[in-house]
């Protein structure tokens, strides 16, 4: 079986690469065990002070990167995926050396990347198992809950070492991050240019706490961690959403599917697509501009409202409607100022600096027209997924 497996690593131009910083003790049976079913193996020494050197200088066959400093397993991993891919290597495996993971898992990377070519493979442990430290299990939900935030993709261990890379991607992208936090970092954005992301199960090895050898540093690293997460989340509000929905409504076959999987799935309620429809108008028109989007996102996530569906519906304010939007906003205010009021007529030199002539009148028009284009939009929906609702039944059932 090993052998089958060696030739169709080979075959698909696949490497392992092992980062490591003192891991002296485990690091030749890490090794080894690789060596039984991958030809091409890549050992990065982080700046070891122990002896390293002289264990991998006993493997000739093994690739071997050394610097003196240690810098971080991020920075490794970076210069790792730089040299694999100047080799030529397709697709890059990395495990960590200290004996968390098995190598006998491979096999299972190599027959998943057969089915899921140009995937990040995530090898998923089993975080419910009684030897795993409260710490790690506590970090890995937090880091499963930012990435869904971050990507809208679900994966049950984010935090995971064994993963398995397609090194194309990684070309031309110019990382920030040089310690534990690239390894978050480096998925977010694959996830972003659209690179899938899966799982499939490993087994993991905790040694008891008084043999364990960990470089996570909790406090240092765990701050790392958050302020990458903030800078990645503000990303993906002001950037990555957007511009996911600009090419959404740009492309047919992407807006069917999307109104297929959200404004017609049978597992929502016609209430709460009516909700969310009517919540993203809300936020599309409230004089917030600039933050509507993002601002709906986050309390889109906090209301557990269907997230596609307000994005969607929030881009009522796409540039071609904003004169209207302006004009009906200064409309509906004018039922507030009463003689006090600014009329204006609908043209096209209607823009945003309009808003700056009489400033509170736009903003009480503004939130009155949100409100009620939101309980329109709204109940509009409503009442149309319910006749739909109806037609599908009678449909299924002639």
């Amino acid at each position: 079986m090993t052998g089958s497996l060696m030739e169709k690593a080979d075959v698909l131009g696949v490497c392992v690469i092992i980062p490591t910083y003192n891991n002296a003790a485990t690091l030749a049976k890490v090794i080894e065990d690789v060596a039984q079913y991958i030809n091409h193996i890549i050992v990065i020494n982080d700046g070891s002070t122990d002896k390293t050197v002289e264990i991998v200088k006993q493997f000739p066959a093994v690739q071997f990167i050394t610097y003196e400093q240690n810098v971080g397993k991020g920075w490794a991993l970076r210069k790792a995926f730089r040299y694999a891919i100047e080799k030529g290597y397709k697709y890059a495996i990395t495990i960590d050396s200290d004996g968390q993971h098995f190598a006998k898992d491979l096999p299972a990377f190599i027959n998943k990347l057969e089915e899921e070519a140009h995937a990040v493979i995530i090898g998923a442990r089993n975080m419910g198992q009684a030897s795993v430290p409260g710490g790690s299990s506590f970090g890995n939900k937090f880091s499963n809950f930012w990435f869904k935030v971050e990507t809208g993709i679900t994966s049950p261990d984010t935090q995971s070492g064994y993963r398995l890379y397609p090194l194309e991607p990684l070309k031309k992208m110019r990382f920030i991050t040089r310690k534990y936090e690239f390894e978050i970092e480096v998925l977010v954005r694959l996830a972003w240019k659209g690179i899938k992301v899966i799982s499939v199960p490993v087994t993991v090895y905790y040694a008891p706490k008084e043999e364990r050898i960990s470089h996570f540093r909790p406090f240092k690293d765990f701050f790392r961690i958050s302020v990458l997460n903030t800078v990645l989340v503000l990303i993906t509000l002001l950037y990555i959403k957007p511009r996911d929905v600009i090419r959404t409504l740009f492309s047919p076959k992407k807006l069917k599917k999307v109104l297929d999987e959200h404004l017609f799935n049978p597992h929502h309620s016609p209430q709460l697509k009516a909700m969310s429809v009517a919540f993203g108008v809300f936020m599309g028109i409230v004089p917030i501009w600039g933050f509507q989007l993002a601002v709906a996102i986050f309390l889109a996530i906090l209301f557990k409202l269907n997230k596609p569906i307000v994005i969607i519906a929030a881009n009522i304010s796409i540039p071609p409607m904003i004169p209207l939007i302006i004009f009906l906003s200064y409309k509906m205010g004018a039922l507030w100022m009463g003689s006090h009021a600014m009329q204006i007529d609908f043209t096209n030199a209607i823009t945003l600096d309009s808003i700056k002539h009489n400033l509170i009148q736009y903003i009480y028009g503004s939130i009155t027209l949100a409100i009620v284009a939101a309980i329109v939009f709204g109940l509009l929906t409503f009442v149309l997924l319910k006749w739909f609702g109806k037609k599908r039944v009678i449909s299924k059932a002639g």
